[in-house]
């Protein structure tokens, strides 16, 4: 597979500047490393009233059935877009997106190609806020991509060198700070009955195809080889850059314990916020959740 830039924007290469950017959302294909068309889209921020808040792109990646066009993440769209401009883009089998969903293992080259946009469009800092699924890939991204990656120059990935890409450590792919939703932290977790309807759906043939017609998500069907490392793998080589870590103590996919292995995983790094009366993920995040949610990434990307 190509070790090239992260992202590449097919069809034009209009760059927009930052101070004179139209207010109306850009739309783009956006190419994988591993060859895969991402339907992307960039928002320019609503509410930046100086130079240091136009420079801050959030990058929002969607959880499992989602999309860009769907009307819960357009909201997520509509509230932190008071804070930065923000990029948002379909996950591989999601929308108007290519290929299939591999259920958080190479959707991590997604948002690398989301991320690169963003700092091809002129952001200085680039922040990834992922919920659920999304937020499981925005841990291992950070993991593969973070300063502590680029100095050691270590393999975040079992295995992963050859056949992905090889790529961790440019500065194009590299995140200011992390925001994780309602994600799990151990792969293969059915302790609910939510995620057990999940397994179904992803392993059986007759699940995939109710993802297909009735969730509008093609799902591959090949077991993950080799297995990728876990979220709670991945946080502890996630420092320096900040992370946050939020989740809902009503969540009925995956319960507090989830939660707390990532922030005890980061070694008193993270920051956990346990959101009294929230589900899960997107459609759980109350406005005003993701308006400080918006003004942490702010802050905390520098």
């Amino acid at each position: 597979m190509s070790s090239g830039p992260a992202g590449q924007v097919t069809g034009s290469s209009l760059r927009p500047s930052l101070e004179t950017a139209s207010r109306a959302p850009l739309r783009r294909f956006l190419r994988t490393v591993d060859g895969v068309t991402i339907d992307a889209a960039y928002d320019p921020a609503r509410g930046a009233a100086d130079d240091a808040a136009g420079s801050l792109a959030i990058v929002v990646a969607h959880g499992f059935t989602g999309g860009l066009d769907r009307p819960h993440v357009r909201r997520v769209v509509g509230v932190l877009g008071r804070d930065a401009a923000v990029v948002t883009f379909s996950f591989r089998g999601h929308g108007g997106s290519g290929g299939r969903s591999t259920v958080g293992d190479r959707e991590v080259h997604d948002l690398d190609a989301a991320v690169g946009w963003a700092r091809e469009l002129g952001h200085t800092r680039v922040a990834t806020v992922g919920f659920s699924m999304g937020g499981s890939v925005v841990l291992r991204h950070a993991a593969m991509h973070g300063e502590a990656t680029y100095e050691r120059g270590e393999r975040r990935e079992r295995g992963e060198h050859a056949e992905h890409g090889g790529h961790e450590g440019r500065t194009e792919a590299r995140t200011d700070a992390v925001v994780s939703v309602s994600a799990p932290a151990r792969w293969y977790y059915r302790g609910t009955a939510p995620m057990r309807r999940l397994h179904w759906l992803v392993t059986r043939p007759a699940g995939r195809v109710v993802g297909r017609y009735g969730l509008r998500t093609r799902i591959h069907s090949r077991d993950w080889d080799p297995v990728p490392a876990s979220p709670v793998e991945s946080v502890p080589l996630i420092a320096p850059t900040p992370l946050l870590i939020v989740h809902g103590d009503q969540d009925g996919y995956f319960p507090l314990d989830h939660p707390r292995m990532l922030a005890e995983a980061s070694g008193g790094h993270a920051e956990l916020w346990v959101e009294h009366g929230m589900g899960h993920a997107e459609h759980a995040a109350r406005d005003e959740l993701l308006a400080r949610i918006g003004a942490w990434a702010a802050s905390a990307a520098g």
